[in-house]
């Protein structure tokens, strides 16, 4: 299976170890997938600093595919970070070059040659996702807690699979879940935490709670989650082992520092 994911990037700065992390959701989507055993890749911009010489090389290490992945003049993005109990609290964001990140039209060909395409609420991808689909790729969005966001209206008819995370399951992430689902998307997942994961596919509701690990650090659970999830999509998993594959392959990224 062929993956591109597309948009932001950042480097994850630990402001008590001064240690630096890649990171970003569709950078982190793009490798977990591929320790999944998918071909994946991504489609971004760094900056010509030192953060962006070590991201190039990290996912470059991963096995990414790093075609499309541009240098403009300037800095990568980068998030600080707080840990608080061993749970990420994310601090100031600087987005660098991202902060005016468009497509060429060789990119979104390149992107046409793969079955899906994912990206996230800070990337800069949202306007493309009609372009996507009509170019027939299978699509995905990760809003994160943004339950709010504008693009909630507005996006879903053009995106198969819609993450959103949130913290129970209750009645209120339930009505939510269908209200996006009838607004155009498959299949509508939403992440709770400790509280395990949810999704809804039209017909029903799916349950699963969270495979209990020591907890080092949870940067990276949620996109570690979506690759999970999109993995056993495009190979004919049912959404109840979507949601195992997921939850599963979200246990393994709380064991480390940073996203991978």
């Amino acid at each position: 299976m062929k993956i591109a994911t597309v948009g932001d990037n950042c480097m994850d700065v630990y402001k008590a170890s001064g240690k630096a992390y890649p990171g970003g959701n569709p950078v982190n989507v793009a490798v977990y997938l591929k320790e999944l055993g998918a071909d994946s890749a991504y489609i971004g911009w760094v900056g010509t600093d030192s953060y962006g010489d070590k991201m190039i090389k990290a996912i470059q290490d991963k096995g990414v595919d790093i075609t499309c992945l541009s240098r403009k003049e300037g800095k990568t993005a980068v998030t600080f970070v707080e840990l608080v109990e061993n749970d990420r609290a994310f601090g100031e964001y600087n987005e660098g070059v991202m902060a005016d990140f468009s497509l060429t039209q060789e990119e979104l060909s390149f992107i046409g040659t793969h079955q899906l395409v994912h990206a996230g609420i800070w990337g800069h991808a949202a306007s493309y996702y009609s372009s996507f689909k009509k170019r027939g790729l299978a699509t995905s969005f990760d809003f994160s807690d943004k339950l709010n966001h504008s693009l909630v209206n507005t996006l879903p008819r053009f995106v198969d699979y819609s993450f959103f995370s949130y913290t129970k399951d209750d009645d209120f992430i339930r009505l939510f879940l269908k209200k996006v689902k009838n607004l155009g998307s498959k299949i509508v997942v939403a992440t709770l935490g400790e509280n395990g994961a949810l999704a809804y596919d039209g017909e029903q509701f799916y349950q699963c709670g969270v495979v209990e690990k020591n907890v080092v650090d949870t940067m990276g659970a949620g996109d570690s989650f979506i690759s999970g999830f999109i993995y056993g999509i495009l190979d004919g998993l049912p959404v109840s082992k979507c949601l195992e594959l997921g939850t599963e392959t979200a246990a393994k990224t709380i064991r480390y520092f940073g996203a991978w």
